[in-house]
């Protein structure tokens, strides 16, 4: 059975966009997943087809109104669709590899894309979503974020990846940045490939990579690092 993906937007006309084309493009031309965009204002029920207010208390912008998203919502997926929702929002939690790897085992995913000041916090409750960050940064509404999640998520998926192991070697897979790489030509403006991974030596490469890897997490993100030592440290 094909990953099942639902976006609920105000601009379906943004996918599937970059998910179209490479890996992800292939991977639903092939059946491996599928897409499906709902456009929020086909629920609004006024003449004027809207979708938000202005937020109770004053202040700034407008608000996603909680009862047109919820009948999206429920058209979308029924109390009895296991597919979990996903908002895209600044104030979630950040995405980790680990999340991304989790979703993937999932039949499918759905995701509501936000805009404006954000979603009534009822609907957020009282349909129980799951609000999903990609960094700490604003953007001008959730569309591009939803391409990130779903992006990471295809490729994840069983047969999409050419080479299984790419999977697994890669940033954040075991806590670490992902340690340098090299190909031809042998030599580039006067840089030479390090001698130990023309050497043949898997071991000492894979330990040359292991330290590369070390170093460049302490050095970008001690909170990785922090982090990482903290589980090495238990499993000795």
């Amino acid at each position: 059975m094909s990953f099942r993906a639902t976006v609920l937007t105000l601009y379906p006309d943004m996918f599937p966009g970059p998910l179209d084309i490479s890996l992800a493009g292939r991977a639903r031309e092939a059946g491996t997943w599928s897409l499906e965009t709902l456009q929020i204002r086909d629920f609004a029920t006024d003449k004027h087809r809207s979708v938000d207010d202005t937020p109770a208390g004053g202040g700034a912008g407008m608000v996603m109104r909680a009862d047109v998203l919820a009948h999206a919502l429920d058209h979308a997926a029924p109390s009895d669709d296991p597919r979990p929702r996903i908002l895209m929002s600044p104030r979630g939690r950040p995405l980790t590899q680990a999340r991304v790897r989790a979703l993937a085992e999932e039949p499918g995913i759905v995701v509501l894309c936000g805009r404006f000041e954000g979603v009534d916090q009822r609907l957020i409750d009282a349909r129980k979503l799951e609000e999903v960050s990609v960094g700490d940064y604003i953007l001008s509404g959730g569309e591009p974020a939803a391409l990130v999640l779903l992006d990471a998520i295809v490729r994840l998926l069983p047969g999409v990846m050419g080479n299984e192991s790419s999977g697994t070697e890669e940033s954040f897979e075991n806590g670490l940045l992902e340690h340098p790489h090299y190909t031809r030509p042998q030599r580039f403006e006067g840089r030479a490939i390090p001698d130990v991974l023309l050497s043949g030596n898997h071991r000492r490469i894979d330990e040359w990579r292991l330290a590369e890897a070390e170093k460049l997490t302490r050095q970008r993100r001690p909170d990785l690092w922090t982090a990482y030592e903290k589980q090495r440290k238990k499993a000795e």
